[in-house]
């Protein structure tokens, strides 16, 4: 007897969907969300497939989830990104399908207003509150208590006397709608002509991928906003992605006074009923702008029109656990299964992006000078061959000097080092013990303020030794090396009298705390600031007229082949921190590599040759984007079983013409969360199928046994 069959893939790490007979009178469409019974168990999954067949000993679909199905673009989508990433399809639908918690209950908003009833024990707080109540006005208590300046619990106390009573609240949009045309920007002719072409891809039949390269402080933003806001006018949605969605209070700012409201905002920090409100709405086309991180990309958008990646070059991107994209390719995907053109945005492009303009894949608009004509920041080095540093100390005497006249007339220095903690290495002087992290292959950064060895790979946490592990040495234990956090010390010593504030992404307070931090910069609070790569990312600080490299060599002799480039875009980017504002800015680079490319580059101002050497070394090394490349780890708590797998899956390689495998051997960070490491490394040529590769030797492989694992990464981004 011939039945419905419902193939239902279930979002855990399997590659197939399973059958399941769906039960007579129930209304099933492919995309629906529904629960199946899986072994002794239900969960939930997606219809990937309706078809007619014998069903007589499946097992039933139980019910229809009341939850957004996927539309067929969202699974073509999903499929894609499994075939590419040779990840389990169930992985892949992990990632764009959000289970709505029937057990939680709806969260009533609660708001307070005067009532007239006076407490009977009046204090200065209550008066306080008392006279920001008198206007009528509802308000949340933490919103009265804030205008207050007192706690929440002086405004709960007046509560109970019935000074104040409680109203309910309707409930908040989960997005206001952005008007396009609430206040349009002022651009320059050069924007507005960059700006025309990116609202004209939105109307072409197959539109196209664009890559917006524009000097820091050109405008970028303001220039693909206008694109945003004619994706909102033909009534589509918009997605912006982000590297860092967390820290953009700017970004949030600026969206707003352009479009009246902020975008609808979706990172790891939205979570409970606000991430199911906002997930539905953004299913139903409710949500028309979405700004968020990589995850963001995976959201079942109803109509999605335009996709934005905004500093596409950063590594943030990546995704290195789990399912292994890279969210900027991924949206290019997207955006032609979604026929909704792609902006990548950046004022120093990915290689691969550069390339692909040139290929005539990419379309390119640039915009190479700042906005309202303001200059680029004047570069120069600091020669540590022929300048001495005193002992103990990490700034130049140069550098110093400049600090000190910069802040004297009343603008801002940023002092950057991409180095977090106190010191990089902590050992003891009389036996020279280095202290490692117990589960790595890694040294314990010295975290001062924390009082704290922190591993930075695993998480390890241990109180810094009065005496020393290995010979008991008392006060022996020197830190070696600088962190932001040694460079704040010295700051201080050598300024006292100055506002400083030290900026790193594992600075107690989390998100919040940094949000305020840098407001505060740009009102210009502070007068030197400290900080690693967390500041080098699109914040505008308008007083900042210096910025000081403490180490431009960081990073320039790892084997990472993307090394040069990773440091000329960090340094460019940061520096471009510099004259933003009314005053011209300068930079001060110390090295002890004045003559490197990079750092050649960087000083003369000359982008383009940068590129075209870096570009040209790529290719005589048949190195991305002109070769390809794929990554396999492989990992055991014994470093015999990972040893001896990764040894055996070599032999089972079979590279035929046009494909080079390389290794087993240790990984660089050879031991990680306790877990050994060894790497195979496959390089091909740009036209070989390397996913239909790597599954034909997945098939001649042994089995894993034990805890031993294979993880594969194509076109890694970290080479650790």
């Amino acid at each position: 007897m011939t039945a419905r069959i419902a193939d239902v893939l279930i979002p855990l790490a399997l590659d197939t969907a399973y059958s399941y007979a769906v039960p007579d009178g129930l209304a099933l469409e492919e995309g629906d969300v529904v629960q199946v019974p899986l072994a002794t168990r239900e969960v939930a999954g997606v219809v990937w497939g309706l078809r007619e067949g014998q069903g007589g000993n499946l097992k039933k679909v139980t019910e229809v989830i009341d939850a957004p199905s996927l539309s067929p673009t969202m699974r073509k989508f999903l499929d894609w990104v499994a075939w590419y990433t040779l990840a389990p399809k169930g992985s892949a639908l992990a990632m764009g399908l959000k289970l709505p918690d029937g057990d939680r209950p709806e969260v009533v908003r609660v708001g307070v207003k005067l009532s007239g009833a006076l407490p009977k024990r009046m204090t200065p707080a209550r008066q306080r509150v008392i006279a920001a109540a008198e206007s009528g006005l509802v308000r949340l208590k933490r919103e009265l208590a804030q205008e207050a300046g007192v706690s929440v619990g002086v405004v709960d106390g007046l509560i109970d006397e019935g000074t104040l009573e409680t109203v309910a609240l309707l409930q908040e949009p989960v997005a206001e709608r952005p008007d396009p045309d609430f206040g349009k920007a002022g651009l320059s002719d050069g924007q507005q002509s960059a700006a025309d072409t990116l609202v004209a891809a939105l109307a072409e039949e197959h539109p196209p991928v664009i890559l917006l390269e524009g000097v820091t402080g050109s405008g970028k933003t303001e220039v693909y906003f206008e694109a945003v806001a004619e994706a909102v006018r033909k009534g589509r949605q918009a997605l912006i992605l982000m590297p860092e969605i967390a820290l953009t209070a700017q970004f949030l700012d600026r969206f707003s006074a352009r479009f009246g409201v902020k975008p609808a905002t979706w990172h790891s920090g939205v979570t409970g009923r606000k991430r199911e409100r906002l997930y539905a709405g953004i299913a139903s086309g409710e949500v028309k702008v979405v700004a968020g991180a990589r995850s963001a990309l995976f959201l079942p958008y109803a109509d999605l029109g335009l996709i934005v990646v905004d500093e596409e070059h950063e590594t943030a991107y990546k995704q290195d656990d789990g399912v292994h994209y890279h969210a900027r390719d991924m949206a290019v995907v997207r955006g032609k299964i979604e026929n909704a053109p792609v902006i990548l945005a950046s004022a120093t492009p990915s290689i691969e992006s550069r390339v692909n303009v040139e290929r005539g894949r990419y379309r390119h608009v640039r915009l190479p000078e700042r906005f309202g004509g303001r200059s680029l920041p004047q570069i120069r080095t600091v020669d540590l061959r022929k300048e001495t540093i005193p002992k103990g100390r990490w700034l130049s005497p140069t550098l110093v000097t400049a600090v000190e006249q910069t802040v004297e007339q009343g603008e801002q220095a940023l002092l950057f080092l991409n180095r977090r903690g106190y010191a990089p290495l902590t050992l003891c002087r009389s036996c020279a013990h280095r202290y490692e992290c117990p589960n790595c292959s890694a040294w314990l950064v010295e975290h001062r303020f924390r009082r704290s060895l922190v591993c930075h790979h695993c998480g390890h946490v241990e109180r810094v030794p009065q005496a020393c592990v290995e010979c008991g040495s008392i006060d022996s234990l020197v830190p070696c090396g600088p962190g932001v956090e040694r460079i704040a010390e010295e700051v201080a010593e050598l300024f006292p009298d100055r506002r400083c504030i030290v900026l790193s992404s594992d600075m107690p307070g989390g998100t919040e705390r940094l949000r305020a931090e840098l407001a505060a910069i740009a009102a210009g609070q502070f007068d030197i600031v400290i900080g690693t790569q967390l500041v080098a990312k699109g914040h505008n600080f308008p007083l900042m007229t210096l910025v000081g490299v403490l180490d431009a060599d960081i990073g320039l002799t790892s084997g990472d082949p993307r090394a040069a480039e990773r440091t000329f875009q960090l340094l460019q980017q940061v520096t471009g921190r510099a004259g933003r504002g009314e005053k011209p800015g300068r930079a001060l680079v110390q090295t002890w590599q004045p003559d490197h490319p990079v750092i050649a580059a960087l000083v003369s101002g000359d982008a383009e040759r940068f590129y075209r050497e870096e570009t040209r070394v790529r290719e005589m090394a048949g190195l991305p984007p002109f070769g390809r490349l794929a990554s396999l780890i492989v990992s055991a708590t014994e470093r015999e079983a990972a040893e001896g797998h990764a040894r055996a899956m070599a032999l089972a390689a079979e590279p035929p013409p046009g494909v080079a495998v390389l290794g087993p051997a240790e990984a660089p960070l050879a031991l990680i969360r306790g877990r050994y490491r060894y790497r195979l490394l496959v390089k091909t040529e740009r036209e070989v199928d390397l996913q239909g590769y790597l599954r034909d030797w997945m098939t001649r492989c042994p089995k894993t046994r034990g805890n031993t694992r294979v993880a594969i990464d194509v076109d890694p981004q970290s080479f650790l």
